[in-house]
């Protein structure tokens, strides 16, 4: 009996936190195509902007500045915008307005939105972008977001993300129909179910426009989705059948350390070219790991653990991020996103082949004091 007392008081305690902190208000969401009256685009000095391309599973909003919802739409939707980044803009930070509208002089804004009725519009659209780039910059950054994600944040955080690593490229984020509510877990789980076929669908549509090469970074819960389309793409023999993909970035990924095996063992040694990033202080998956029976999530699990399967694992426990739950590490720690941005840029020098032994002591020097060793196939890689 007293066991269960202590579950009951457990579970209590749990939902108390949660219950705290969705009563607490965010930033507003509904921002998207709101211009500010008092501050023109065109004439603010230090001003930059990126235009992100959306694939998303969201069903379209009624308020068109949220333009899609957190309801789960039919099929493949798909949109551009352009976001704003305030010329005072601090790397690892996402500054958002506390009221309506957002001032581009000191919050992100986003801005021109354009949904697309067609995929061959879209393609086209997206070809036009990447051509118009210069040779080193016609690659596609496709970011998976996470759980509690509403597609403002999924915009903004894929606009940051690519401006603070100095991305040339294209940046597009796939954007599932999460709530974007802290209690809706099993929701937001259920939609990246849903989601796996129109992740295949619109990688395929991104290799139509023609881009050198892929750069796929997801994070929290966006990583289960991402590797259950890589796992069914690898079952149908369909995965990176261009050997465009450059590297696959598993940031703090919210996935059952059992399942994440079974997934990961669909792809031959040579195609698991993954970097997982993992942090044994990260609040959000000791709760996740809480509510899903006690078994470790990825993103905190045994770093040799992973590192047998044949992925290279960066252990950034140490590193400090401006977020208190420790789960952002790869986009608010600057010697973060600096790295993976400084390595991206390198092109292949984030593989794991065998016959490139040097990539990770190259990666080592870019933070001083790293921890380097060998596992398996794997690396290990310790920041300090």
């Amino acid at each position: 009996m007293s066991d269960l007392s202590g579950i009951s008081r457990q579970i209590a305690f749990l939902l108390a936190v949660l219950l705290l902190v969705s009563a607490c208000a965010g930033p507003p969401d509904n921002i998207i195509g709101l211009d500010s009256p008092s501050s023109s685009l065109s004439r603010l000095q230090g001003l930059k902007s990126r235009e992100v391309y959306i694939l998303t599973t969201r069903a379209a909003s009624d308020d068109p500045a949220l333009l899609f919802s957190g309801d789960r739409g039919e099929g493949l939707s798909l949109a551009k915008v352009r976001v704003t980044i305030p010329p005072g803009h601090k790397t690892g930070h996402i500054e958002r307005a506390k009221s309506l509208p957002p001032d581009p002089r000191k919050d992100f804004t986003i801005v021109d939105p354009e949904v697309f009725a067609t995929d061959n519009a879209f393609v086209a659209d997206l070809r036009r972008k990447i051509r118009s780039q210069p040779k080193s910059g016609r690659d596609v950054l496709l970011f998976v977001h996470g759980f509690n994600t509403t597609l403002t944040d999924a915009i903004v955080r894929t606009a940051q993300f690519a401006n603070d690593m100095n991305f040339s490229g294209v940046p597009v984020v796939f954007s599932w129909a999460s709530k974007g509510k802290v209690l809706d877990y099993v929701y937001d789980l259920n939609s990246t179910l849903t989601a796996r076929d129109r992740l295949v669908d619109g990688a395929n549509l991104l290799d139509k426009a023609s881009p050198t090469g892929f750069d796929l970074v997801a994070h929290s819960m966006g990583n289960f989705l991402t590797m259950e389309a890589i796992r069914q793409a690898a079952m149908q023999k369909r995965y990176n059948t261009t050997g465009k993909i450059r590297t696959v970035i598993l940031a703090s990924p919210d996935i059952d350390i059992d399942v994440f095996e079974t997934q990961i063992r669909q792809l031959p040694r040579s195609q698991r070219k993954f970097y997982v990033l993992i942090s044994h202080n990260d609040k959000a998956l000791s709760f996740s790991r809480k509510i899903a029976g006690g078994v470790n999530r990825v993103g905190e699990a045994d770093a040799e653990r992973l590192a047998k399967l044949g992925v290279t694992v960066v252990d950034l426990t140490q590193i400090k991020d401006t977020n208190s739950l420790n789960h952002t590490k790869f986009a608010d720690a600057p010697e973060v996103v600096q790295l993976i941005g400084f390595r991206l840029a390198e092109g292949n020098s984030l593989e794991t082949r065998n016959e490139n032994p040097g990539v990770v002591r190259n990666i080592a020097r870019s933070i001083a004091n790293i921890t380097v060793s060998a596992v398996g196939d794997g690396q290990l890689i310790v920041a300090p």
